[in-house]
């Protein structure tokens, strides 16, 4: 297997209707590019993964803990393990980048679609 790969060869998980993640997985972590359509929302939600993230295209309006915040293109944010949180993609859509650890491993139970082009870059 090799090291390197494109974004654009790898098939996307479909996370929610209207959100799809491109994620390259490590042994201990997993990389995602997140595209979000025009506001379309991830409901509430948690998870054991600790989430980093920062927003490349578009904003977000992400709620972390019952603290709201809209996120624009360079913004970043923290999710500790097992925080409830939710995000809703402002009007024009929105692409992030989210780092998980360890790796997410109920992602592999999801629908996979066939690899293309996302919103980024």
């Amino acid at each position: 297997m090799s090291a390197f790969d494109s974004l654009d060869g790898v098939r996307p998980y479909q996370l929610w209707d209207g959100i799809t993640a491109r994620s390259v997985r490590g042994s201990r972590i997993t990389f995602a590019v997140v595209d979000l359509e025009a506001g379309v929302a991830a409901p509430e939600h948690r998870h054991g993964n600790e989430q980093l993230g920062i927003v490349l295209r578009g904003s977000i309006t992400m709620v972390v803990d019952g603290e709201s915040r809209t996120l624009r293109v360079g913004e970043t944010y923290v999710i500790r393990s097992d925080v409830p949180h939710s995000a809703t993609a402002g009007p024009e859509g929105a692409t992030v980048i989210d780092v998980f650890s360890p790796v997410r491993e109920d992602w592999e139970r999801l629908e996979r679609l066939e690899p293309g082009r996302g919103a980024w870059p």
